[in-house]
């Protein structure tokens, strides 16, 4: 059985290729979003899962929530999600979507997990940072995680600066061990 990922990517291509020949990015975006947050919901996600549910309904339900706010084709799209069994893929789909149309904008994201709490101004001295190394904007996720005991982990697609205090014991053990 295939990933859900691997399945969700072609349509979030789809979507993506769809959008960006009618220059119409950002309104796909925002509708992929209204989606996914009906989608997201506890009692649509029961409903996905229940057999007892038809896919007209389904499709009904979904929508009869936002319905009005999206486009012909973002109508039709839902559609195609509820026919083939694919609505429970939303999240991954809006995922990679939103990855394809940050990458055609040359924009980057990076994870930044921290051992402490990081002000505003620490976080965006350390997206500047980033943007001179990468040559290129940076959008930045933070977290925190007290195991790091000490300074920052930063991930930008494959690539990983570890300037931690765990990174740096557990480096020092694999050479002390050789």
């Amino acid at each position: 059985m295939a990933e859900p990922v691997t399945v969700a990517r072609p349509y979030a291509e789809a979507v993506y290729k769809l959008a960006n020949e009618a220059n119409a990015l950002p309104a796909w975006a925002d509708a992929l979003a209204n989606i996914d947050g009906v989608v997201a919901d506890a009692r649509v996600q029961a409903c996905i899962t229940d057999p007892n549910v038809s896919a007209q309904q389904l499709e009904g339900l979904v929508l009869g929530v936002i319905g009005d706010r999206l486009s012909g084709e973002a109508r039709n799209f839902v559609q195609v999600l509820v026919a083939n069994s694919r609505l429970d893929l939303m999240p991954m789909i809006r995922a990679q979507f939103e990855s394809l149309k940050r990458e055609k904008e040359g924009v980057l994201e990076a994870k930044i997990i921290s051992a402490l709490n990081m002000d505003d101004a620490q976080v965006k001295q350390l997206v500047a940072q980033l943007e001179a190394k990468f040559q290129r904007k940076v959008t930045a996720t933070v977290e925190t995680d007290s195991t790091l005991i000490g300074g920052v982990k930063i991930v930008v697609g494959d690539k990983v600066i570890d300037g931690t205090v765990r990174g740096k014991l557990d480096a020092m053990a694999a050479a002390l061990a050789h």
